[in-house]
C-alpha cells in the first residue's frame, strides 16, 4: 500500500438509457427515451484500479459534461498521477491548488469522480468495503425515499402507486415548479395518496423569503417533514430569518459545497438539517469531515445524491451508514436511469430500502467492456 502510486487516469463520456422524464424547479434533468450523459473516470495504480463517477446536472449547478471531462483530463488527473494512492488528504489538496475555489469549493463534481475512484481502489488493494477501510459503518441498510415532480394532483397520486407498488414508503416532493398554490396542491395530493408516510419537500433553490414563509406555513398542515434548500444557495441573511420564523426545520443542500460552508451557517444559526451529498460536497472525503461537523454541531443529518447511477449511489450509501442517517434519503438514480455500465455485483435494494454493499472498495462490479461500448468520449492521463 504505501508503494501504490497512480499512474493513469481515464475519463469516459458515457451514454446510459433514461427510464422516466424527470424536472426540478431549475430544468429538466432526464428526458424520457433520451439517453443521459455520466462522466466514468478509472484510476489504475500498479495492478489495482477503482471507479468513480460524476454527474453533470446543469439544472442544478454549474458543471456540466464538457467542463467536468476537461477538468478531470486537462487539470485534476496529471495533478494526481505520481501520487500515493492512499494519500486521500493530498489529493484533495492537489486538486484545490489547480482548479482553485470562488466562494467556496471549485468544480466539486468532477473533482468527486476522483475523489470516489481513489476510494475504490483503496478498498479493492486492501480487499475491504469502503466502510471497513473508514472503520465506520453504523447501519447495514438505507431506507430510500420515491421521488414525486409530478405536474398534476392525477400525477402525483400516479407517481405515488409507483413507488407504493415498489415497496417505498416514503416520498421526497419537489416544488417550486409552479405557482405556489399549484405547489401546495401537489403535496396535499402526495399527503392524500400516502397519509402515514414520511414526506419532505424541495425548493431547489426556488422561492424568496417570504414566499418561503407562506409555503412553510401551509406546509406545516400537511405533516411535512423538512423544507429543502426553499432560498438561493447565497442568501445567507435570508436562511437566517427563514430559519427563524418557519414552522418547518430547514435543511440546505446547495448551500453546503464545502465544510466550511456549513461552519459558517452554523456560527449563524441559520440551519437545522444538513443534507449530505458526495457530489456536491467534492467527494467522501469532504463529505466525512461535512458529517462529522454537522454531527457535532448537533444538527440533524438527511442524506441525497444527484440522479447518481450505481457508482455514486453505492459511495452514497457508504457514507449514510457510516453517520447512521436513519431518515429516507434521495438517492434516485434507480427511478430515472439505467446504470447499463454495471457488471454481476451492485447494490441490492429491497422493498425501498438499499443494503449497504459489502464488497471490496464501493461493493460495484464494472463491466468496462460496457463501459467502452457506451462511451461517446475518451481520455487517458
Amino acid at each position: 500500500m504505501e508503494s501504490l502510486v497512480v499512474e493513469r487516469v481515464e475519463t469516459f463520456v458515457v451514454e446510459l438509457p433514461s427510464i422516466r422524464s424527470f424536472s426540478i424547479s431549475g430544468g429538466s434533468v432526464t428526458t424520457e427515451g433520451k439517453p443521459t450523459e455520466r462522466v466514468l473516470v478509472k484510476i489504475t495504480a500498479g495492478d489495482r484500479t477503482g471507479w468513480g463517477e460524476a454527474t453533470p446536472t446543469p439544472a442544478w449547478t454549474y458543471e456540466t459534461v464538457e467542463s467536468i471531462s476537461t477538468t478531470i483530463h486537462g487539470y485534476l488527473a496529471p495533478a494526481l498521477i505520481g501520487r500515493r494512492a492512499w494519500d486521500l488528504d493530498g489529493a484533495c489538496a492537489a486538486y484545490e491548488k489547480v482548479i482553485n475555489r470562488g466562494l467556496t469549493i471549485g468544480s466539486p463534481i468532477a473533482k468527486s469522480a476522483l475523489d470516489i475512484a481513489l476510494h475504490d481502489l483503496l478498498g479493492r488493494a486492501l480487499g475491504v468495503s469502503v466502510g471497513v477501510l473508514w472503520g465506520q459503518r453504523r447501519l447495514d441498510r438505507i431506507r430510500l425515499g420515491w421521488i414525486v415532480a409530478g405536474q398534476t394532483p392525477a400525477e402525483v397520486r400516479q407517481a405515488v402507486e409507483e413507488g407504493r407498488a415498489q415497496g417505498y414508503q416514503a416520498y421526497k416532493v419537489k416544488v417550486g415548479l409552479h405557482d405556489e398554490a399549484t405547489d401546495v396542491s401537489v403535496v396535499a395530493a402526495v399527503r392524500e395518496a400516502a397519509p402515514d408516510a414520511p414526506i419532505w419537500v424541495d425548493a431547489n433553490q426556488a422561492y424568496t423569503v417570504d414566499g418561503a414563509l407562506r409555503m412553510a406555513r401551509r406546509l406545516a398542515d400537511l405533516d411535512v417533514s423538512a423544507f429543502e434548500q426553499p432560498l438561493p444557495a447565497n442568501d445567507v441573511t435570508g436562511l437566517r430569518r427563514l430559519r427563524d420564523h418557519s414552522p418547518l426545520p430547514v435543511a440546505l443542500d446547495e448551500s453546503l459545497r464545502h465544510p466550511s460552508d456549513l461552519a459558517t451557517f452554523v456560527k449563524l444559526d441559520a440551519v437545522d438539517i444538513a443534507i449530505a451529498k458526495v457530489q456536491r460536497s467534492g467527494g467522501l472525503t469532504l463529505s466525512r469531515r461535512l458529517c462529522q461537523l454537522a454531527e457535532d454541531a448537533g444538527l440533524r443529518i438527511m442524506g441525497s445524491g444527484l440522479t447518481d447511477t450505481d457508482l455514486g449511489f453505492a459511495a452514497s450509501l457508504h457514507l449514510f451508514a457510516a453517520f447512521g442517517v436513519d431518515t429516507p434519503v434521495d438517492l434516485n438514480g434507480r427511478q430515472f436511469v439505467h446504470s447499463a455500465y454495471v457488471g454481476d455485483g451492485t447494490v441490492e435494494v429491497v422493498d425501498g430500502t438499499a443494503l449497504v454493499p459489502t464488497g471490496p472498495g464501493l461493493g460495484v462490479e464494472v463491466d468496462e467492456d460496457a463501459v467502452r461500448s457506451l462511451a461517446s468520449a475518451h481520455w487517458v492521463a
